[in-house]
């Protein structure tokens, strides 16, 4: 497992705080055409991601691993399915403090 470049765990409001940094997040997908996906992050924000699989071939939740463009864009380097049943409140909860005190703890 590659550690020298770590994805920072983001929701749809902390992702700009790592603007042309790789982050993870971990989307409701919404819908995609033509490589842009367009998806729901875990504190009800929209974002898109470029780059990313068709959406045929995606499950309803994915997470996407890539660089933060801008606070509403994802470049994407992996998309991962994470099937049709995913709790959002608790992967929010852990954005939350991946990106507080306990950031020590996600590194």
């Amino acid at each position: 497992m590659d550690t020298s470049n770590p994805a920072v765990l983001v929701n749809g409001e902390i992702i700009r705080m790592y603007v042309g940094r790789r982050v993870r997040c971990v989307l409701k997908v919404i819908r995609g055409d033509g490589g842009i996906l367009q998806g729901e992050t875990s504190d009800g924000r929209q974002i898109s991601v470029k780059q990313a699989p068709p959406a045929i071939s995606l499950s309803q939740f994915v997470e996407v691993i890539g660089v933060a463009e801008n606070d509403r864009t994802i470049r994407a380097e992996i998309c991962t399915n994470f099937g049709d049943k995913f709790e959002m409140s608790s992967y929010n909860q852990l954005c939350q403090w991946a990106n507080s005190e306990h950031q020590s703890l996600f590194t």
